[in-house]
């Protein structure tokens, strides 16, 4: 990596005044520019917000993996034969969870704070979120849900006759060494599916390592290398240049896929340079960490 690059990123951040509380850069595995500011250090845990949805991805892919659920066609309702959905559609019924995963579910969700408000005063997220009414076929488009994350998480507790959070920390978080792990529930106790975790930077930069060495960790293969391939591909487009894979966003300029977070929260995986970026932060959008990755970390690596 080019030092004097990655100085010229950390005075981008002071001469913007770049609202961030971490800047880690990874590069073969190794931590080459580590930077904490105001109160944060290196073993502050930070609420990560949507780049929980990465991490409910995984546990579904291992998951996957290991039996528990089928397939990524199986159909959402049947995951859950005890509800009744209000606003009965046949389209509801051919929701996939694949569907979910890639944000195409059909639902007339909108993501606004005052749906975040009514879920925790919902007695039931699963059902509110299933009561949600249909705008088009599932598949046909691109809307972004956290309620459809939301209910990952349940369908992971279904299918694995466990907490989400008791499997993640068997099957995932143990063997990466994340300890002392937060994850917010809903009112049934179940982990929120689309934010609520709280990890340290090192620990969220473990899951880009993860990935980047096709679901490898240590010698032991902890999710398959067909579900990293399948997660971090683009399955549909959205709105803006991004694309989106199965609860990652993907970045085809630089061959990159990456977790948001509101906020500013990141974890930027760049397979070509071996490299992985994480920030936690509190800023108005990720503009400007994109700027400082593009500029000034990217042309930083050195072959």
């Amino acid at each position: 990596m080019d030092a004097e690059k990655l100085a010229q990123a950390l005075a981008f951040i002071d001469d913007q005044d770049l609202a961030l509380h971490s800047l880690l850069v990874i590069r073969h595995g190794y931590i080459v520019s580590e930077t904490y500011y105001k109160s944060y250090h290196q073993d502050t845990t930070h609420e990560l917000y949507s780049c929980t949805k990465s991490f409910t991805a995984t546990l579904v892919g291992i998951a996957l993996d290991k039996g528990s659920i089928n397939a990524v066609n199986h159909l959402v309702l049947d995951y859950f034969p005890e509800y009744t959905p209000g606003n009965q559609d046949p389209l509801k019924k051919s929701m996939k969870l694949e569907h979910l995963l890639t944000m195409t579910s059909g639902f007339a969700w909108l993501e606004a704070d005052q749906v975040y408000a009514e879920l925790y005063q919902s007695s039931d997220w699963v059902s509110y979120v299933l009561d949600e009414p249909m705008a088009e076929k599932p598949g046909s488009a691109f809307n972004y849900c956290s309620g459809c994350s939301h209910l990952l998480s349940a369908i992971i507790g279904q299918a694995t006759h466990m907490n989400t959070k008791d499997f993640a920390e068997k099957t995932l978080f143990e063997p990466l060494g994340v300890s002392g792990v937060v994850w917010h529930t809903d009112s049934d106790g179940i982990p929120i599916g689309g934010w609520g975790l709280q990890l340290t930077p090192r620990q969220m930069a473990k899951l880009g390592y993860l990935y980047l060495h096709e679901g490898q960790w240590d010698g032991q293969q902890i999710v398959s290398s067909q579900w990293v391939k399948k997660a971090t591909q683009k399955h549909t487009e959205t709105d803006g240049e991004l694309g989106y894979g199965y609860q990652w966003w993907i970045y085809p300029r630089h061959g990159a896929y990456t977790a948001l977070g509101r906020e500013g929260q990141t974890i930027f995986v760049v397979p070509k340079s071996d490299l992985i970026i994480v920030t936690t932060a509190a800023t108005d959008n990720h503009d400007e960490i994109f700027q400082l990755i593009e500029d000034f970390i990217l042309p930083a690596v050195q072959d």
